[in-house]
């Protein structure tokens, strides 16, 4: 196992690392849409589980044009706002990664503890609220903001010595992100990038238990 507590700043991506809420968001990417073609939602459920990392604004669009629908802003602001209210207590209910809210407490006392995610910011505070975390973490981003780009606010902002800091994530863009701020990577390890584990030259954890 993997001694957190060395580091002074953690980063952490929120689903897949904190709860274990991404099979949340990909059955409501599936129901989505209603009822649409068998082999259409089997590629939207495997787009999205291949991309964790990124937000539902880039992912549906993508969608829609699969589905010959309406793809302009006000769509877009629609189904967002109708995946939020599919997701938000799915999310909010579904599991601990085991060991990481001990973690989170413990280490806030010694170490600054950062969210960095590609759920909306509004919901992600709301989430955090609920789930009675936010006093443990210095700063929340979410989207909006790219995570390599709320990343560098973080490093300039804390002064961060990136010797002592550490992102974990359970995506490839989590991973990108960490790389291009100079940030040491760890792996959460899950059943859906199995193909991560294997080309990833970085630590790699399954849970957080001591």
């Amino acid at each position: 196992m993997i001694n957190l507590r060395k580091f002074k700043w953690i980063f952490f991506d929120f689903d897949g690392v904190v709860k274990e809420s991404v099979s949340v968001k990909t059955d409501a990417f599936v129901k989505l849409f209603g009822s649409v073609d068998p082999q259409l939602k089997k590629k939207i459920r495997d787009h999205h589980e291949a991309n964790g990392g990124l937000s539902r604004y880039e992912k549906i669009p993508v969608y829609l044009s699969w589905l010959g629908l309406d793809d302009s802003q006000k769509s877009l602001d629609r189904y967002a706002q109708k995946f939020s209210r599919l997701v938000r207590t799915g999310v909010i209910r579904s599991k601990w990664v085991p060991g990481v809210r001990e973690l989170i407490v413990e280490a806030s006392k010694d170490s600054y503890l950062f969210v960095v995610s590609a759920t909306p910011q509004n919901e992600l505070y709301e989430i955090l609220e609920a789930i009675c975390l936010t006093q443990y973490f210095e700063k929340v981003f979410g989207s909006p903001t790219p995570k390599d780009a709320a990343l560098k606010v973080l490093v300039d902002s804390y002064k961060v010595d990136k010797s002592r800091s550490v992102m974990i994530g359970d995506s490839e863009s989590d991973y990108m992100a960490a790389e291009s701020n100079g940030i040491p990577f760890i792996l959460r390890c899950t059943d859906l990038n199995k193909n991560l584990q294997s080309r990833l030259d970085c630590d790699q954890i399954s849970n957080f238990l001591i």
